[in-house]
Parts: structure tokens; C-alpha cells; sequence
């Protein structure tokens, strides 16, 4: 089978264990739990063996199109990182690898059911975003040596980040208590945001041709409803926009009971919060930043050049030092450094997503 099956059987798989998550959660039937973690393994194992599959394709690709480079060269540029439909894939992979073995670690599976919709909107962004899932040529920019080492690190502490805003999510539910709080407030409006934005690109989605969707960010971004032509419909797609954060907002406080009920605790929440930052942050640091710089030299002719991916790589890298800071140094615990665990989520995605697909620079070609 193509890697295209398999991936498409771990898609199917990721959806099917975020339901059974959630429905483990409202349950809280140790069979339901039991079964969400068998798909979540089954389609963990589908998309390994998609992304072997894919690698294996892509070093074929690349050594007919490329007869004099030597085996180790190819293997390392065929790495299935290159674009944005792999980089996603390969988020997705890293996500749900860290999510498997802290569910492992604390014997705990009520985490997935914050962690694997992550997995599951990343997976729809492809379908809905135009992706190309096609193998391509490397451009000369990225025929380096510096890819598979550079993507490989930045992309797991992606996904170690992930994992801290699933859990930061779930703690600041945990040790709410009014629905006026700004903490709760903040986390409402995050959420709604995320998906409101996931929403309006699925309208785009279905209203556009084939041929619009390959353009569909940069082109045709939410303009079907926030940021439609049409006075009425924009004004309607806001109100209905505001209404669903305020639905969030008046509703999200139920999970606290649904939490309490389960083993789950605010200072296991913490703690794995601040793990997957303390493990995700150095990961980034010396891929993203410090092995991104080097191969910015050895492409361009200069280490930093104020890209907007660069500019944004560093913000990100701030909030979480200073999420490290604060916890060290300053002895922040609870919802404030929780807090910065999910501006650090935005900004990784932001980082990525907003970057590559709606500014320009440098790093455009991560678009395609």
C-alpha cells in the first residue's frame, strides 16, 4: 500500500481516539479509556509506517533526480520534512509519540481528550488548507545536509510544546472556579479563536474550486465569512463568531466536574506541563534556533537576518524561557505560568502556520 493509505487509516484513527477520549471523559468507563488508547497506538503505527513508506519513496525520488549524490546524502535529503504537508504529518507523529509515553508515565489516559484534537485539527488544516501532498523536488535553498537535523528537533519541541498547552488547558479548568475569572476568560476566548478560525477555513473550503483551494491561506483566508466582501455576511459570520466564544465561555466550566471526577489532579497537570516545556524547550533551541542559524549562514551568507519565521522562532523561545524563568528563579506556579504555556502554544503556531502561509520572507517556500 502507498503511504497515502496510511496515512489516511491514522487521520480516521486520531479522530476515532479524540471521540473516544472525550467519551471517556464523560463516561469515565475504563473499557472506553482502554479503547481510546488502542487507536490512538493503531493509528500511531499506521503513520510510522506511512512515514517510512513516504521517506523510502522520497529517497528514490531524489536519487534519480539527483544520480551523483551518495547514499547517506540522499537518505538525509529525502527526509519527509520538506514541505508543509510533511512538517504537519510529522507534528502530528511527534505530538502523539509524547502524548503516548506520558500517558504511559502516569498511567493516566484523561490527557488525550486535550491532546488529540490538536493531532485531529492538524490533521483537518491539511484537508481544508490546499496542501500540496505530492512528493516535490527539493529547492536549492533546502538541499542541505541541515534539514532532516534542523526540522527533526524544531518539530518535536513543537509537539512537547503541544503537549504543555494540553495540559495548561486542562489545568487552568481544573482550579477555575467562577466563570469570571480572567484566567478562565483568557483560555475561553483562546479556544474560540482556534476554533472559530477552523470553522471559517472549512466554509472557505467547500465555497471554493479546486483550483482556488491550492491558494486557499493566502489568497481566500476567511474571506467567505469574517472577511467577506459582503457587509451583511462579514457582520453576521462576527456575531455568530462572538456568540459561539460566548457559548464556550458560559459551558467550558462543566469539564472542571467531568476532570474532578477522573485521576486526573492540578498538580499532576503542572507537572507534566512543565516537563514537556522543560523537555520541548532545548529541543528547540538547539534545532530551531541555534542549527537554523547555522544553515541560514551556509544558505544565505548570514546567521540571522530578521526573517519574519526568524523574528517569530525568537519570540517564541522568549515566552518559554521566561515560563522557565518565572518558575526558577521568580517560584511562579499555578495558573500564571500555566497561562504563558498557552501564549507559547499560540506563538508556535503563529511561528509556523502564520508565518509560512501569510507573511513573506525567507522562509516562504514553507508554504508549498
Amino acid at each position: 500500500m502507498s503511504s497515502s493509505v496510511f496515512f489516511d487509516i491514522s487521520a480516521g484513527a486520531y479522530f476515532a481516539a479524540m471521540v473516544t477520549y472525550i467519551a471517556y471523559l464523560v463516561f469515565r468507563n475504563k473499557t472506553i479509556g482502554l479503547m481510546a488508547s488502542a487507536i490512538t497506538i493503531f493509528g500511531f503505527v499506521s503513520q510510522s509506517a506511512a512515514l517510512i513508506i513516504r521517506w523510502i519513496n522520497s529517497y528514490h525520488f531524489w536519487a534519480a533526480s539527483n544520480p551523483a549524490s551518495g547514499v547517506v546524502e540522499s537518505i538525509l535529503r529525502a527526509a519527509p520534512l520538506r514541505n508543509l504537508y510533511e512538517s504537519l504529518i510529522f507534528f502530528v507523529w511527534s505530538l502523539i509519540l509524547i502524548h503516548l509515553l506520558i500517558e504511559f508515565k502516569y498511567k493516566n489516559r484523561s490527557l488525550g481528550a486535550f491532546v488529540t484534537p490538536l493531532a485531529a485539527l492538524a490533521l483537518l488544516f491539511i484537508d481544508i488548507s490546499g496542501t500540496s501532498k505530492e512528493i516535490q523536488p527539493l529547492i536549492p535553498a533546502l538541499q542541505s545536509n541541515w534539514l532532516l537535523f534542523h526540522v527533526l528537533l524544531s518539530f518535536l519541541g513543537y509537539a512537547a510544546f503541544g503537549v504543555s498547552f494540553g495540559a495548561a488547558a486542562a489545568y487552568i479548568v481544573m482550579v477555575t472556579d467562577s466563570r469570571k475569572e480572567k484566567t478562565y476568560i483568557f483560555w475561553s476566548i483562546i479556544i474560540g479563536i482556534f476554533l472559530v478560525v477552523l470553522i471559517g477555513m472549512g466554509i472557505d473550503f467547500l465555497s471554493l474550486s479546486a483550483v482556488q483551494r491550492a491558494e486557499l491561506i493566502q489568497s481566500h483566508f476567511l474571506k467567505t465569512t469574517l472577511r467577506s466582501s459582503s457587509g451583511g455576511v462579514a457582520a453576521v459570520s462576527w456575531i455568530v463568531s462572538i456568540v459561539f466564544i460566548f457559548a464556550i465561555w458560559q459551558f467550558g466550566l462543566r469539564l472542571k466536574n467531568i476532570l474532578a471526577g477522573l485521576n486526573l489532579t492540578p498538580t499532576m497537570l503542572d507537572e507534566i506541563a512543565y516537563k514537556s516545556i522543560a523537555v520541548g524547550f532545548p529541543l528547540f533551541t538547539i534545532g530551531g534556533l541555534i542549527m537554523g542559524a547555522i544553515w541560514a549562514n551556509s544558505a544565505w551568507g548570514k546567521y540571522w537576518t530578521w526573517d519574519p519565521k526568524e523574528t517569530w522562532s525568537l519570540i517564541t523561545w522568549f515566552v518559554y524561557a521566561l515560563y522557565l524563568h518565572a518558575r526558577f528563579v521568580r517560584g511562579w506556579r499555578g495558573k500564571r505560568v500555566a497561562i504563558l504555556a498557552v501564549i507559547g502554544f499560540v506563538a508556535v503556531i503563529f511561528t509556523y502556520l502564520g508565518v509560512n502561509l501569510v507573511l513573506s520572507g525567507l522562509h516562504a517556500y514553507g508554504s508549498g
